[in-house]
């Protein structure tokens, strides 16, 4: 089977997958076993393939933001396994400092704003920060991500509304997962396609295969490019599964065991390995390089999180109010 991307391209993708998966495996571990991280934990497992593809249909400098399942959009952004995992555990080298957890990541520096815990608030804070962007007259977008759940709040409607009116540059992506909280799709609403509800707003719509980074990436870049030419919004639904619970606390009693091995079979990483194999795009020893990298990550991270301080006291009220005087807009 020839193959649209290079092997350099399809490795990126397999170690960036491969960190992620292993990343959320350690926390569950240190959360579940351990307790040694606490609060909510939303975990990212089968939905790699979203990151990977926006990942390499981006530029640096676009933004991301999403809800709270957020720690793999973290990573592929560039925030380090070590500040995520120092912030699972509420630590002062977090990436938010150690106050916000699990729900909460953020990297300015990255371009990374969020992690929100309130469900679909970050719809129209994605659609705030295209705004900005295209006030001060650059070209990049804004990736803003919610899921199924999220759909069904009021604030799409309005952020649609003014995202289309003002042609803004941003990219609605749902991570369509399918069971929201833990309510299908079926039993929340007559419209289970989501894209069409960009109908009511002449907005671009498309569906993609979210179990295959391929897809994702030539999705993503269409839209990505519709926005950098002054076209404005899409809407991407992105068909995707998640192999945990919508926490892992959660029993999962809405769906079956035999449903997500189902999905399983479809597993991200293992296709995309499979296309590597298939094409002799990589050896045994260049993937167990790649194992080995992530492996060595991802102890060392929990080693910098159990290493670091606790934030001190003095911290509690820092980054909550901003200034009044705080230069807002500048030149």
């Amino acid at each position: 089977m020839a193959t649209k991307f290079t092997k350099e391209t399809y490795l990126y993708w397999y170690e960036l997958m491969q960190l992620i998966r292993q990343f959320e495996l350690m926390a569950e571990e240190k959360y579940k076993m351990e307790g040694k991280i606490r609060g909510f934990f939303h975990a990212y497992i089968g939905q790699e393939a979203i990151a990977a593809g926006c990942m390499t249909a981006t530029r640096p400098e676009d933004l991301f933001i999403t809800a709270y399942r957020d720690h793999g959009l973290a990573i592929a952004k560039g925030i380090s396994v070590n500040s995520c995992m120092a912030e699972l555990y509420g630590k002062a080298t977090g990436c938010a400092k150690g106050k916000g957890g699990s729900m909460h990541f953020f990297g300015k520096k990255e371009n990374f704003y969020g992690g929100h815990g309130i469900v679909g608030a970050q719809i129209g804070t994605g659609a705030g920060l295209a705004f900005a962007e295209q006030y001060r007259g650059t070209d990049n977008v804004c990736l803003t991500y919610f899921g199924d759940g999220a759909a069904r709040q009021g604030m799409l409607h309005e952020t649609f509304n003014l995202a289309m009116t003002w042609k803004l540059p941003v990219i609605f992506i749902c991570e369509n997962n399918n069971y929201a909280m833990g309510t299908s799709i079926q039993r929340t609403s007559n419209i289970v396609d989501i894209y069409k509800l960009a109908d009511a707003y002449e907005m671009p719509a498309d569906v993609i295969d979210g179990m295959s980074t391929e897809a994702v990436h030539e999705g993503v870049t269409r839209a990505v490019k519709r926005a950098r030419e002054g076209g404005g919004p899409t809407l991407l639904e992105i068909k995707t599964y998640r192999y945990k619970g919508h926490s892992i606390s959660d029993p999962q009693k809405y769906r079956t065991k035999e449903e997500v091995e189902e999905y399983k079979g479809k597993d991200p990483i293992s296709s995309l390995l499979k296309t590597l194999y298939d094409n002799n795009m990589a050896t045994e020893e260049e993937i167990k390089a790649i194992n080995e990298r992530v492996d060595i990550a991802v102890t060392e991270c929990v080693k910098f999180a159990e290493e670091s301080p606790w934030p001190d006291d003095s911290e509690v009220l820092k980054d909550v109010y901003v200034d009044q005087n705080y230069p807002f807009i500048t030149d």
